[in-house]
């Protein structure tokens, strides 16, 4: 099945309730600590390069209730560390992530622990995410036992019937990960994520590592869970082509800032980044048949580096002298659609 077959299939969000997350100016840094002998030498008058890499730069928007929002970007632009914070996996150097309106950082344990059990995450490679000495029963069932999700009397038809939802036969809770396919081990994933009754579920190149038959099945599997438990989805990904499908709106990132942002069908029938734009380009669609693959002219610049003002402004046919020394403000341009590019100003 192809990913326009999925269009059918995906119904837009009616009414958006309170957002389940809020990422509020959210930046994430790497910074090459001194180790043992770096210190020696330091004490010795040599010099240390710590060599931060900037992997998030002052990232916001929200997730609401049953909406799936597609984040996307070229490899290197920091949507796969943006995931992992906001699914608590990892902290953010500074900025604030909330649930439900309170900040996770600051909130009483027991309110992290319900936004640990209420955000869950999926990883590309199922093999790699799933312990190998574990059978699956055991894989599925170990955090709801743990956090006590139900009472332990009821616990098994639980995992059955989250397993069920999945698609997986829980005749096979005996296995171990190597004896399922590649499909049915994501579906596995999915199964352990949902059992501990999450709200979001950030998908990290969820289907990235699968056939392409059945990446369309496991799409559907996440829009029919969707309705079924009232999910909602950040879902990371390079394929452009699938996230237009699923998502309600989209975030579109380079080099650790947010370019663009606004509901998906809107964004493709007009983006108005120039990433976006030569972005867009290069998915293959029936309508350009005839016309030449072009890509992205010029190299993603170095994290460890970054250019000054837009980040963009290096490969950008549009640049200014104003683009090189000005950090764009990410603004509305219209209701609902977000843009930051200086091209936007009536006056420049």
């Amino acid at each position: 099945m192809s990913a326009e077959a999925l269009a059918g299939r995906v119904q837009p969000v009616a009414e958006r309730a309170g957002p389940i997350i809020s990422i509020d100016n959210v930046t994430r840094r790497f910074e090459r600590r001194p180790d043992f002998a770096a210190k020696l030498a330091m004490r010795l008058g040599a010099t240390f390069n710590r060599r931060v890499v900037h992997a998030v730069d002052g990232v916001s928007f929200e997730i609401g209730t049953r909406e799936v929002v597609g984040l996307v970007g070229e490899s290197g632009c920091g949507k796969s560390t943006l995931g992992r914070i906001v699914a608590g996996i990892d902290s953010p150097t500074s900025g604030r992530i909330l649930y439900r309106g309170e900040d996770v950082a600051g909130a009483p344990s027991e309110a992290q622990r319900e936004f640990r059990l209420r955000v869950q995450m999926i990883f590309q490679d199922p093999l790699d995410s799933l312990n190998p000495r574990y059978r699956m029963g055991r894989a599925v069932s170990e955090a709801p036992r743990h956090h006590r999700i139900v009472p332990l009397s009821e616990l098994e038809g639980h995992v059955d019937r989250i397993l069920l939802k999945c698609g997986v036969d829980p005749s096979t809770k005996d296995r171990f990960p190597h004896q399922f396919s590649g499909g049915q081990r994501q579906r596995i994933g999915i199964a352990r994520a949902l059992a501990v009754n999450p709200e979001l579920v950030v998908c990290d190149e969820a289907v990235a590592s699968l056939d392409v038959s059945i990446q369309a099945q496991i799409i559907n599997l996440f829009m029919d869970l969707r309705e079924a438990f009232d999910l909602g989805y950040l879902f990371v990904s390079h394929d452009i082509g699938i996230v237009r499908h699923i998502s309600d709106r989209l975030v579109v990132m380079y080099l650790g800032r947010v370019v663009e942002l606004g509901p998906t069908q809107e964004l493709f029938a007009k983006p108005n980044h120039p990433y976006t734009q030569a972005l867009l380009k290069e998915v293959p669609t029936l309508k350009r048949r005839g016309a030449s693959f072009c890509t992205i002219q010029g190299e993603i610049p170095s994290p460890l580096q970054p250019p000054s003002g837009c980040h963009f402004n290096p490969r950008c046919p549009f640049a200014t002298k104003r683009c090189r020394s000005e950090v764009p403000e990410l603004r509305q341009i219209a209701p609902g659609r977000f843009s930051a590019c200086h091209l936007n100003d009536d006056t420049r």
